[in-house]
């Protein structure tokens, strides 16, 4: 996983990630946010809204790849904790966002003030990526990640009964 800001993240992965939840919030499945007809949603509102806090990115990475990093491949897929030290352009190698990104999210206050231990998170899977469980470990990645930047609960207030994935892990056993 990569820690993203906007300062940090290239300009091509930001154009990449705003085309990506500009497409998901016209779907209008999953997100509450609405552009006036026949128009997208800016790069501002994106930018605005996905980082008003933190954002983690999740790259597909092959197994080679991960094994020439000094990971065993077999315990990335077990622990999503696992900390591969390199840089976001190094996990990417000569592929295109488009082919490299396994799934985004951002984790944030979901109240002000007082109950601001209380997080949310908003995830985005790319189209090619779905179907191969990016989604589980990215949950399981926020699981991880959440209380390590200081939040003590999590609450997914905004659940729409037409988006099957998020429904489907919303029944999930604990």
């Amino acid at each position: 996983m990569h820690h993203l800001t906007l300062t940090t993240a290239p300009h091509e992965l930001l154009s990449f990630m705003h085309n990506e939840f500009a497409d998901e919030v016209a779907r209008g499945d999953t997100y509450p946010q609405e552009s006036p007809a026949g128009e997208r949603l800016s790069r501002e509102a994106f930018e605005g809204y996905y980082f008003a806090a933190d954002v983690m990115l999740g790259l597909n990475v092959y197994s080679a790849d991960v094994q020439s990093y000094g990971v065993d491949a077999d315990s990335v897929r077990e622990d999503v904790g696992t900390v591969v030290n390199v840089g976001i352009n190094v996990a990417k190698g000569e592929r295109t966002w488009e082919q490299c990104v396994a799934g985004f999210y951002y984790i944030k206050p979901n109240y002000p003030g007082r109950s601001s231990h209380i997080c949310n998170a908003g995830f985005v899977v790319p189209f090619p990526a779905r179907g191969h469980g990016f989604a589980r470990a990215l949950a399981r990645s926020y699981l991880h990640y959440a209380p390590k930047l200081g939040y003590q609960a999590s609450v997914f207030n905004l659940v729409y009964v037409n988006n099957a994935a998020s429904i489907r892990y919303a029944v999930l056993p604990l």
